[in-house]
């Protein structure tokens, strides 16, 4: 998949599913089952030590599904990031910019989404390659700060991660962002090993999805 067409797919989708797991087992069960639910678009998070392989086998288990894409999250570093591309993972999330990282992935025709706040840090984004910014913690600012950025960067393409919830992410999409990350309560259901939940409640985030999209 070419970088043009993952950022289509991650667009087309609008909900990335940010996995963490505190093993490798749990990291791919918790992941499968958002895939099971519809929720395609995963970002397995470097906080789980088992990332890369948990990126690998997941890109291998799903290399048949086209709307699968396996990405990587909390990547802080270059390094990081080569490793998870050489693992298969089809995008880099960080929860900040960082230049070398926007260099590498350009070097391998990767999409880099830095997590963002403030104007110069998504402009500094932008002219970097960054064809979507990740804004990050979304609790921190709410709905409303997407018109302020949107004001002076009508051009922008923002996702939004942290406090994001089943139900209040319409007021996102209709503040105009082009994605949702959402995490905290999967990754609490895969703790408890209830992956029938998670599958569940992914289903209902891509109708809700949906919906919102639409209205």
């Amino acid at each position: 998949m070419k970088k043009s067409e993952t950022m289509m797919e991650l667009k087309n989708q609008g909900v990335v599913a940010v996995i963490r797991g505190n093993s490798l087992e749990e990291g791919i069960n918790i992941s499968v089952a958002c895939i099971q639910g519809g929720l395609k678009a995963i970002e397995m998070a470097y906080t789980n030590s088992s990332a890369s392989e948990i990126i690998k086998q997941l890109s291998q288990m799903y290399k048949d599904d086209a709307e699968v894409c396996i990405g990587a999250g909390t990547v802080l570093d270059a390094p990081t990031a080569r490793l998870a591309i050489l693992a298969g993972a089809k995008y880099i999330v960080s929860p900040s910019f960082d230049q070398e990282t926007a260099i590498l992935c350009n070097r391998y025709g990767v999409p880099y989404i830095p997590g963002c706040m403030t104007i110069k840090e998504i402009v500094n984004a932008m002219e970097a390659g960054s064809e979507m910014i990740k804004l990050f913690p979304g609790s921190a600012f709410g709905p409303g700060y997407v018109g302020a950025i949107k004001s002076p960067l009508p051009q922008v393409s923002l996702m939004v991660t942290g406090g994001v919830k089943l139900d209040n992410l319409d007021q996102w999409f209709d503040a105009g962002v082009d994605a949702i990350g959402v995490g905290g309560e999967l990754n609490k259901l895969g703790e408890q090993g209830q992956f029938d939940e998670i599958t569940r409640i992914a289903s209902e985030y891509v109708q809700k999805t949906k919906e919102a999209r639409q209205s």
